[in-house]
């Protein structure tokens, strides 16, 4: 059966010795005395399966988002020359909120 990092992860120490009983290679000689974290490492290695997380991005429009962030940065300084501290505050408002969902998007 075909497993994946993930779903190793995720998997409980019993069942991965399970799994390891049915594998024969040197990296999972011992299995048995193994932790998880030296075990799915060890799996996944006799197995031939990437190791590791991927990183799946979600900011497709992170580009536009800082092009809106700019642009509200302008209306900022006119805000500010013209000295109208009401508007002032809600472009402020608005540049914050943009900012977290970037940062959101990001992570």
């Amino acid at each position: 059966m075909a497993y994946t990092y993930e779903e190793l992860n995720k998997m409980t120490v019993g069942e991965l010795r399970k799994i390891a009983d049915g594998i024969d290679h040197e990296a999972v000689h011992g299995h048995i005395t193994m932790h998880k974290e030296k075990l799915v490492p060890a799996i996944c290695k006799a197995l031939g399966i990437e190791g590791h997380v991927h990183h799946q991005a979600k900011a497709s429009g992170k580009g536009a988002m800082k092009l809106e962030i700019r642009s509200w940065k302008k209306k900022r300084a006119e805000a500010v020359a013209k000295k109208d501290y009401v508007q002032l505050k809600e472009i402020r408002q608005h540049i914050h909120e943009l900012k977290v969902k970037l940062r959101a998007s990001i992570a």
